[in-house]
């Protein structure tokens, strides 16, 4: 995701220099933190951290009673350090990707959902203009329609990391942000939460993006993006979008099929009726829109094809990923009642497509080996269980699934 607007954690910890708050007192939040290493511990550099920050803080703005309220609740957590430093650089396939965020569960919850909000998402577009199912799907993508905020205390990340030093001085500005928020008013330091990284909300904004972009919809005096009710969130989205360049009326993009040789022109950008002229078709049928698209190949020739256009850039803008904003606008339109992608997806490496997998993982499953749900997406439960039965079987354990394996499990 872009740096400018969220994907990055935030960490307090208790102000060493105030009476009965030292090492890590954090006592409240949304929800309760499972992982004990989400829990503030004790860490005496922290402690000088904190109290040397005062003072900057305190330059910016930042009230002294607001600073020490913050950290009185706040600590050092090892656990956003230790995520912070194993992030791997990984890539999925669009295929695999879309099967976790814009699967059927996904997009059935999000049509009940488009529904459910659907009054305050059209007052949402009266006044940015952007549409219901569009702001619906960036709100699945990000927290599952609500449903995984996150319940980290989002001083104790952002403190912690800017302690940290990796990625300090933007962490410290994150912990002014959220201290900004605090100041204003519009939460408190307990349910200042979020993920490991510092998303918040609904549509977890980073700290510095909900401060130039959050917006108070219904004019309570709060930009309340933490509460079950999403209004706040959907129209900070919006806002964002529009202010980002959104185009109401335009599409994102469209599936299309290409004419023989046509994967050739992948990257480029035409006009609608250039692309026609090409011999390039929607893939459900019509006519192509008339604005400038560019060409996507995702997974090469063999895969799906799409001609993308001004309002994807703009989904970029709040994650700079391709297959996040080809996922974001495909949910949007299944939101609407669009079906599946048309084009068949090519095997993986190891030979086998998505229903492959999925029986992969079901036959393991049947024959007690946990591979997690059977969604096709090779992930650690897949590998542990083809592991745990090459080895009960007297195979070579390589964890690596092939249409041999799927054919003994087949065999029983």
């Amino acid at each position: 995701m872009g740096s400018t607007r969220r994907n990055f954690l935030m960490t307090g910890g208790a102000l060493a220099l105030l009476a009965g708050c030292g090492g890590g007192g954090y006592s409240g939040g949304s929800a309760p933190v499972e992982d004990p290493m989400l829990r503030p511990q004790p860490n005496p550099g922290w402690d000088a951290w904190v109290a040397s920050f005062r003072g900057r803080a305190l330059s910016q703005g930042i009230s002294g009673s607001t600073y020490d309220a913050a950290f009185r609740v706040a600590g050092f957590l090892p656990g956003v350090v230790e995520r912070d430093r194993s992030q791997t650089e990984f890539t999925r396939t669009l295929e695999d990707y879309l099967a976790i965020t814009a699967n059927e569960q996904k997009v059935q919850q999000g049509r009940a959902e488009l529904r459910r909000y659907m009054g305050v998402l059209r007052e949402i577009e009266a006044r940015y203009g952007v549409p219901p199912h569009v702001v619906c799907a960036v709100w699945g993508m990000e927290s599952s329609y609500g449903t995984r905020r996150g319940s980290i205390p989002v001083i104790s990340a952002c403190s912690t990391l800017a302690y940290d030093g990796r990625r300090g001085a933007f962490f410290e500005s994150q912990t002014l942000a959220a201290l900004r928020i605090l100041e204003r008013g519009d939460v408190d330091p307990l349910h200042l939460t979020g993920s490991w990284a510092g998303a918040m909300g609904h549509t977890q904004f980073i700290p510095t993006t909900y401060q130039s972009y959050a917006v108070d919809f219904r004019g309570d005096g709060r930009r309340d993006i933490w509460s079950d009710d999403p209004t706040d969130g959907l129209a900070s989205t919006a806002n964002y979008l529009a202010r980002s360049g959104w185009r109401s009326g335009e599409p994102w993009g469209v599936e299309v099929v290409l004419p023989a040789g046509g994967a050739g022109l992948a990257g480029s950008t035409r006009s609608g009726a250039g692309w026609a002229s090409a011999g390039v078709r929607p893939s459900a049928g019509g006519s192509l829109p008339s604005g400038s698209g560019k060409l996507l190949l995702p997974q090469g020739a063999s895969g799906p094809a799409f001609l993308v256009y001004r309002n994807f850039n703009v989904i970029l803008r709040y994650n700079n990923a391709q297959n996040y904003g080809i996922g974001v606008g495909h949910l949007s339109d299944r939101l609407l009642g669009a079906g599946p992608l048309r084009a068949s997806f090519p095997p993986d490496r190891y030979g086998l497509t998505i229903d492959d997998r999925r029986e992969l993982q079901g036959r393991l499953n049947a024959a007690g080996y946990d591979a997690g749900t059977p969604d096709g997406v090779l992930g650690k439960k897949t590998t542990a269980a083809i592991e745990g039965y090459q080895a009960r079987a007297g195979m070579p354990v390589t964890g690596t699934p092939s249409q041999e394996l799927l054919a003994r499990l087949r065999r029983g």
